[in-house]
């Protein structure tokens, strides 16, 4: 993994590539609707603010944010009220969350763990969370903008959540995960040397470019959409079940073909 302030760069990077699409967009544009059902534009960035402002409370009142500890529930009604406000007024609390979390994970003492939804933390796990967060958001607003953003090689980070993620995502379907490691290998989009994780001698084995995994495991895409291979019947019911994310995976994105 990199080091925070190489993670930090690219959690603002993300954020950068979102910024972009929305900065541009007049008033009707943010009701414009995303792949996520019931929500707008204005919804992906309200959750997005939501997430950023509770990050915030972790990483500088943990003792505050146990104690008024937010439900992931609480998500869609903070995605439908801060949808509510004027684009402008969301647009500005979204920045200004991200950039004081950036600034609250790069002054933690070495070693801090931060309270969250499941088990607590580092910063730079936090860090990771929020860049797979804000791509996946990204490539609904961009969807639903129509418009197609190069992958970057931050994806990285998004695939590394995904691997770490595999047995909470058997369990959070009611499933045993497997005892074995899987061997992931992981083509970048810049066409570089493959990211792996697991025994290169793994038995049970995934490959797939970058983007197809990453938006796979995010459930941006339903599987069938996918050029993502599995060897062995435990990595490939994992492909079924993967997920990056806390709480419910949802209904899976309609197939395409």
């Amino acid at each position: 993994m990199p080091d925070l302030n190489a993670l930090l760069a690219d959690m603002a990077a993300e954020g950068a590539s979102l910024d972009a699409l929305v900065t541009p967009l007049d008033a009707a544009a943010w009701a414009t609707p995303t792949p996520a059902e019931g929500w707008t534009i204005a919804h992906q960035i309200a959750h997005l603010t939501w997430t950023e402002e509770a990050a915030l409370r972790a990483a500088t009142d943990p003792d505050g944010f146990l104690a008024n500890l937010p439900r992931i529930e609480d998500v869609d009604l903070a995605a439908a009220e801060g949808a509510k406000l004027a684009p402008a007024e969301l647009l500005d609390r979204w920045r200004k969350g991200l950039a004081e979390l950036g600034m609250a994970l790069a002054a933690l003492p070495p070693g801090t763990r931060l309270p969250w939804f499941g088990p607590p933390m580092a910063a730079g796990s936090m860090a990771t969370a929020r860049i797979m967060e804000t791509w996946a958001h990204g490539e609904d607003v961009a969807e639903a903008l129509g418009v197609t953003r190069a992958p970057t090689n931050r994806l990285r980070h998004v695939a590394h959540i995904a691997v770490r993620a595999r047995d909470f995502a058997f369990h959070n379907r009611g499933l045993t995960p497997p005892a074995e490691e899987f061997r992931v290998e992981i083509t970048p989009p810049d066409g570089g040397a493959s990211w792996t994780w697991g025994p290169a001698d793994a038995a049970q084995r995934v490959t797939a470019p970058a983007l197809d995994f990453c938006v796979l495991a995010t459930r941006r895409r339903n599987r069938a959409d996918v050029d993502v291979a599995a060897t062995g019947p435990d990595a490939d019911r994992w492909l079924d079940v993967i997920q990056t994310f806390a709480g419910p995976p949802g209904a899976d994105r309609p197939a395409r073909g």
